[in-house]
């Protein structure tokens, strides 16, 4: 194995620093706190190809692997873990259309979601249904040409400013193979918005509630076939822990790079801190970890490229494990700044909130356990 970036690769990788560095990092404190959704920046993002990275060209797409996807995500969550994490859910939603969407369906949506023209948000989660997610209540009722929607989404990012919902309702049975996956947009009578949730990180993307009250979407709006759902929603967020996952790692990454001159620079009793050696095996340990979550991204991300067997596993396994190493360091990285890391100015602090609910969405930690021990156990 190569674990060496391609001169193509270490090209998009060095755009999308670029990117971070210049339009996400100078903004991300004051986003923070006046809890600022920056779209334009977002369509800005999307000219260089970011809001349909491994969507097909025919539509616009860029076309490039789920490693790429990583990569990309890793490098703007230097700039903003937040902003970073719905670059990766909008990918999201327009990867299932992408993959599961018929032609029309296809040349209709992907386009002005390749724009972020129109960003998109994921319906899965409800208030009864969490983890759970197959128990979900919204259900789809037929009606000739329309399915007439009913229930609520807890959850959404993104929910009131996008455009475009991929929301999950039961049109059959109890258990996932009942759920049917639709296509909803905006502006459809009986869809509306919580308020804005009150979060402890990612106060530069909105949360809220999506209601829907006999929403009628046509027919020709449902993805995929009925009952194929919960598939659907599964092989989305496959992809999707890895976002988060390389979000979390570029997160991690800027704040160990804030420790790390943090501590060349602050002195105490007669010498820099980072002299040390208590400090310096703190240091080392965060690196460590840094290079050992990106090495196993990139091999589970190859996988999931290969539609290698283990993907869903080796998925679950590195969202997990770099979402809660990442964490910790962060965490780490605001302990070596001692009190000035818990002051926002300096920006350890946000990292540290922001990081903190990757260890839930997409499948909590836990829930990438399960999946993992069956899978190693051969159950389902």
């Amino acid at each position: 194995m190569d674990y060496r970036l391609s001169e193509e690769q270490e090209a998009i990788r060095a755009m999308a620093l670029d990117f971070a560095r210049d339009e996400l990092a100078p903004h991300a404190i004051d986003w923070d706190q006046q809890k600022h959704f920056p779209v334009a920046t977002l369509r800005a993002a999307a000219t260089l190809g970011m809001a349909g990275i491994y969507i097909r060209d025919d539509v616009g797409g860029t076309g490039l692997t789920r490693l790429d996807a990583a990569i990309i995500i890793e490098a703007l969550a230097t700039g903003c873990p937040a902003i970073a994490s719905f670059v990766s859910i909008h990918n999201m939603c327009a990867g299932m259309i992408d993959r599961y969407g018929t032609d029309a369906q296809r040349q209709h949506f992907l386009p002005r979601l390749l724009t972020m023209e129109t960003l998109a948000s994921y319906c899965l989660t409800e208030p009864g249904s969490g983890s759970d997610a197959a128990a979900l209540k919204t259900r789809a009722a037929r009606d000739g040409d329309v399915y007439l929607l009913t229930g609520q989404k807890q959850f959404i990012s993104g929910a009131g400013e996008s455009g475009l919902y991929i929301v999950m309702a039961r049109t059959g049975e109890e258990g996932p193979k009942g759920i049917s996956a639709f296509i909803v947009e905006k502006d459809t009578p009986g869809l509306t918005f919580g308020a804005n949730e009150k979060k402890m990180g990612w106060h530069a993307q909105p949360t809220r509630a999506v209601m829907l009250d006999k929403v009628r979407v046509p027919a020709e709006n449902r993805l995929g076939s009925e009952g194929e759902g919960f598939r659907i929603a599964m092989a989305g967020l496959d992809g999707g822990r890895l976002n988060i996952a390389a979000a979390s790692l570029g997160g991690a990454q800027a704040a160990f790079d804030k420790a790390l001159a943090y501590v060349e620079e602050r002195r105490a009793f007669g010498r820099a801190i980072g002299e040390f050696q208590a400090l310096q095996f703190r240091l080392a340990d965060m690196a460590t970890d840094l290079e050992i979550a990106r090495t196993f991204l990139w091999r589970a991300a190859a996988a999931l490229d290969a539609a290698d067997p283990e993907a869903t596993k080796l998925c679950a396994m590195a969202k997990r494990f770099v979402t809660d190493r990442c964490f910790a360091v962060a965490n780490d990285a605001l302990q070596l700044h001692g009190g000035y890391g818990y002051l926002a100015d300096y920006g350890i602090e946000k990292i540290v909130r922001d990081l903190r609910v990757h260890q839930i969405l997409e499948g909590t930690n836990e829930i990438m356990r399960l999946i993992v021990s069956r899978a190693i156990m051969g159950r389902k």
